[in-house]
């Protein structure tokens, strides 16, 4: 760097120096509670943990997990079954929301603001609440599903099919609201002069959703898919409380599938840190080739919308 551009750049800081110095505790507790853990997470990875010493093993642990030599499946099967999870669900929060807010910005009413904060309130509850509500409502005696449904003594958790659908309704029970709340919110800054414009050309409501609302929708429908890819991705709580992983580990995820290396498999030598601290660097490569992409297509959308 040139004594010319180095001076430009002490000189930019000048300037900006009280908005450094505002972002300055974020950015260090940012750091300090972001920043650390991850890099030591990353470097725990190549490491063996047995009775608190700590062991470099290179890429051993990452090559031990793709081959599947323990737990009762591989790890491509986790995968598959964590994408799997992630699109159903990305999918029904998104259709029944997107519904639920067509009907409620269609048919205002002095009802509405009520209808509204009865429909957040799955997403307002802590998740870990909710997920245990739901486990005890899909239990094989006491529950209020299997009565419901004329199934008592059905044990929901010994079929992976089973297992997998009550963890979907639980998840979708709590991922509905926060796309209903974004469908609201960009539907109020749609124009109402493009409805009256198709109504004079004769549209039907069909053709207006799709030529007008859609499109309309995208920019702000994209970012909460891919934030609603991202959570559901990890979504920890409801397949660790609801299912707990059964029948045998068929409806575990990748996150976790890396608890149970920290905390369940290799209790004997301690935990298994390494291997879990190489599958959650799995799960961080995976998620960085999902964000690039879903960036790509965020990119071509907008320049489409130019």
């Amino acid at each position: 760097m040139t004594s010319t551009a180095f001076s430009r750049t002490l000189e930019a800081l000048r300037k900006e120096k009280e908005a450094y110095i505002a972002i300055g505790p974020a950015m260090t507790g940012l750091i300090i509670l972001v920043g650390i853990p991850f890099l030591v997470g990353m470097g725990l990875a190549f490491f063996r943990h047995v009775h608190g010493d700590f062991t470099f093993v290179g890429l051993e642990n990452f090559t031990q997990i793709l081959q599947g030599n323990e737990g009762p499946h591989s790890i491509f099967y986790t995968l598959f079954i964590t994408i799997i999870w992630t699109l159903l669900n990305v999918i029904l929060h998104l259709g029944i929301g997107l519904s639920l807010a067509l009907l409620l910005h269609r048919h205002a009413s002095a009802w509405t603001r009520l209808y509204r904060v009865i429909l957040i309130i799955p997403w307002a509850v802590p998740a870990y609440l909710t997920a245990l509500i739901w486990r005890s409502m899909f239990d094989a005696d006491i529950g209020v599903i299997n009565r419901i449904l004329g199934l008592e003594g059905m044990s929901w958790m010994h079929d992976t099919v089973t297992a997998f659908i009550a963890n979907l309704v639980t998840n979708v029970w709590l991922g509905f609201p926060f796309m209903m709340v974004v469908c609201l919110g960009a539907l109020t800054s749609i124009p109402t002069d493009l409805y009256d414009a198709a109504d004079v050309d004769g549209a039907n409501a069909w053709q207006k959703f799709t030529q007008i609302t859609l499109p309309l929708l995208k920019p702000a429908l994209l970012p909460a898919v891919i934030l609603g890819s991202i959570w559901t991705f990890n979504k920890f709580e409801v397949i660790y409380l609801v299912s707990e992983g059964r029948p045998d580990g068929g409806t575990d995820i990748l996150v976790t599938e890396a608890y149970r290396w920290a905390f369940e498999r290799g209790l004997a030598q301690g935990g298994a840190y390494g291997k879990a601290a190489a599958c959650s660097v799995l799960i961080f490569a995976v998620l960085m080739i999902y964000g690039w992409m879903t960036a790509r297509v965020s990119r071509s959308a907008e320049e489409a919308l130019r």
